[in-house]
């Protein structure tokens, strides 16, 4: 049976008329004859489910270039000094004296160190697009949890080290959490 397509005529073909003469298919699975011809994977087992699922468990996240693991594991009482390429010393010693005032702070007490990461993230972001110089971080030292690394301050390192927006950054003056935060010098946005 064939049908040609006429634009001034198309109410005329019917869709009743059209499907005459023509049956359904009957089964009672959806898929049964794919299955019966190979073309699905068989349901994994439980060992495969397992396997996946501890795989999914231990992918590292990444958001925004930022891993969710530190390299390095430091001490809570160990002093932060970074420099890009190109800082004065000048300027990075008056960031360390906190001669460069900050304008706007960000505490990650009670984070976990994915929403850390992502606060961390967007507050820079955030930062740089309303022109700020310098910001503050306060990680804190993980006196809470005796006998535990600092593992904010150590990704928090990490982290600031991979932001192409951030300059320098250095541990703070005792007045605003000394080696519990962090003094964030960045890049000046051109207009």
């Amino acid at each position: 049976m064939s049908y040609t397509y006429d634009d001034d005529n198309d109410d005329d073909l019917d869709f009743g008329e059209a499907m005459r003469g023509v049956t359904p298919l009957k089964h009672d699975r959806h898929h049964s004859h794919r299955q019966a011809k190979g073309l699905l994977k068989p349901r994994p087992d439980a060992s495969t489910r397992y396997r996946r699922q501890a795989a999914a468990r231990e992918v590292e996240q990444v958001i925004d270039g930022l891993s969710s693991e530190a390299k390095d594991i430091l001490d809570s009482n160990d002093e932060l000094l970074f420099a890009a390429p190109g800082v004065q010393l000048a300027t990075l010693k008056r960031l360390h004296k906190g001669h460069i005032p900050w304008e706007a702070g960000l505490d990650l007490h009670g984070y976990t160190v994915d929403q850390a990461r992502d606060e961390l993230s967007h507050f820079i972001r955030d930062a740089c697009r309303q022109q700020m110089r310098a910001v503050i971080i306060i990680h804190g030292k993980s006196h809470t949890q005796a006998g535990q690394p600092a593992l904010l301050k150590s990704c928090v390192n990490d982290w600031l080290r991979q932001l192409n927006s951030v300059l320098a950054f250095c541990s703070a003056q005792p007045r605003d959490g000394g080696t519990g935060a962090v003094y964030v010098l960045l890049k000046r946005q051109a207009s």
